[in-house]
């Protein structure tokens, strides 16, 4: 990879979690691997009162604890390139105050005016900053590129998504807003592409004539922690199916697209959420379950139900859990359901993509109880990052004994290679202007669209039950019901990728 053009890294919320814990350390990473720019300058803008210094002793115990301990050297070199700057986020003298800091600054180290403007705030600063910058014309590109990243959630639904989109592109270019999702800068997720559009043995059979289900597993161990008020106010349909399990869809199920190039990635994805079919009320009754975790013993520990959790309301319906069934009415996929889940306080932190391929139309060794005639293919997200193919083998002796095993691949493996973190690789596409694995805003707007039925209902009551789950289990049992065909069910996937065999019961 290359060095990137000289520019001005400004973080707003700079003294938060997020910036502490992945922000700065993608950042140091970049840095050590000499892959930002001769004259680079990371200016933190929060509200917090502090001194150049003072944010520097911030993001030097912010870096101790980096994984990469050799490095730990070049710290102090990579804090003399650190700077703050306070701020009023409300107020626009705040702004004026910080152009003429960032006017100071380029001149003083002879850096020219490209700046990213990385959101790392709460949601409802999204429109307030970009407007205030544009103000006091920090949007402008006339004497060097400017980028805006925006977290998550770009929107709490359809409507403010749509009023925010108008309100950011009344001063700001589509080019210049790159929404990040840090699920699509992992290396497996990216590696979809490379799976299906670079082997020929996968891309012929990856369709409606030769899959019989997908299924997307978002899981995760801990509760909502510190962020119940946060949590409460969104659940895990917001948090975590808009965006993240969203764009899963939509590289599973896109298109070989004319080129890398970033346009032609998302139009594919484009077309895979505009062709997902709509939930009528019928559907949401029958095809979306949602759930609560309740209060259980994990570990001869108690652990906390949600509503017992700090900032959530007693009464709360917000969803810890959520399964969905959906289709994709096009020729690739008609017919064919994907099966969404994710929650929180289930039995471990996995994410994967298992695409459930059909039984052969005649199966020769149907006595075989022990031997699922489905194979499968797994990709693995998170932990134990890879891919595993389930095939069946015959055992030997006489006989035609057939048991399943597990052709695996893991990104561990290779121990030549790094991989970088999700936030580093993302971070380093913005600086070089790569829009690629960031969302676009009708890509954002689609998926809103999907959703609203689901959020409409919900609100509305509509005699949608809230079920509840013990901690440390799968979610409510009721969303085994979801999967169509005998004999199947959700897979249960086991910690380590390897020892995953079909069904990997707890």
């Amino acid at each position: 990879m290359n060095k990137c053009e000289n520019h001005i890294y400004i973080i707003f919320g700079a003294t938060g979690d997020l910036t502490k814990r992945k922000l700065l350390p993608a950042l140091f990473s970049l840095y050590v691997q000499k892959l930002l720019p001769n004259k680079f300058i990371l200016l933190g803008v929060s509200r917090s009162q502090l001194s150049d210094e003072d944010f520097r002793n911030k993001t030097k115990s912010a870096l101790e604890g980096f994984r990469e301990t050799d490095d730990l050297t070049k710290i102090d070199d990579f804090i003399m390139n650190v700077f703050y700057n306070s701020i009023d986020f409300d107020d626009l003298n705040s702004y004026k105050k910080l152009k003429k800091r960032i006017n100071k600054l380029q001149n003083e180290y002879s850096i020219e005016s490209n700046i990213i403007f990385y959101l790392s705030t709460p949601p409802s600063l999204y429109g307030t900053i970009p407007v205030h910058l544009s103000s006091v014309g920090l949007n402008n590109q006339t004497d060097g590129w400017k980028r805006l990243i925006i977290e998550k959630p770009f929107g709490y639904d359809y409507g403010s998504a749509i009023n925010l989109k108008n309100l950011l592109l009344e001063s700001w270019e589509e080019e210049q807003i790159y929404r990040i999702d840090h699920y699509l800068g992992k290396e497996t997720v990216q590696n979809l592409l490379v799976t299906r559009f670079s082997n020929g043995i996968f891309e012929p059979l990856w369709n409606r004539n030769f899959i019989h289900h997908v299924e997307i597993t978002s899981a995760e161990s801990i509760g909502v922690e510190q962020r119940g008020g946060y949590y409460d106010t969104s659940g895990a349909l917001r948090d975590m199916v808009q965006n993240h399990l969203m764009q899963i869809v939509g590289l599973v199920g896109m298109e070989p697209p004319s080129s890398l190039e970033p346009v032609a990635i998302r139009n594919e994805i484009l077309k895979v959420l505009q062709s997902i079919r709509r939930f009528t009320e019928e559907d949401v009754k029958q095809n979306c379950i949602r759930g609560q975790y309740l209060s259980a013993k994990i570990k001869d520990e108690i652990v906390a139900g949600y509503r017992e959790e700090k900032g959530v309301r007693q009464n709360t319906y917000s969803e810890t859990f959520i399964a969905l069934k959906l289709y994709i009415d096009n020729w690739r996929w008609g017919k064919v359901p994907f099966y969404i889940r994710t929650g929180k306080r289930l039995p471990l932190r996995v994410t994967e993509i298992v695409i459930h391929f059909k039984e052969t139309p005649h199966f020769l060794f149907s006595y075989n109880k022990s031997h699922n005639q489905c194979n499968q293919l797994v990709i693995r997200i998170q932990p134990d990052e890879g891919v595993l193919l389930n095939i069946g083998m015959k055992i030997p002796g006489s006989g035609f004994e057939v048991q399943n095993v597990n052709m695996d691949f893991h990104y561990s493996d290779l121990t030549s290679l790094r991989i970088p973190s999700a936030y580093e690789r993302l971070l380093y596409d913005a600086i070089k202007g790569d829009s690629t694995l960031f969302a676009r805003t009708d890509e954002v707007l689609e998926s809103w669209k999907i959703l609203a039925p689901i959020i409409d209902c919900w609100k509305n009551g509509n005699d949608i039950p809230l079920y509840g789950y013990p901690a440390g289990t799968w979610g409510p049992l009721i969303a085994d019901e979801l999967i169509e065909g005998k004999n199947m069910k959700w897979r249960y996937p086991c910690r380590n990728l390897s020892n995953d065999g079909i069904y990997c019961e707890l």
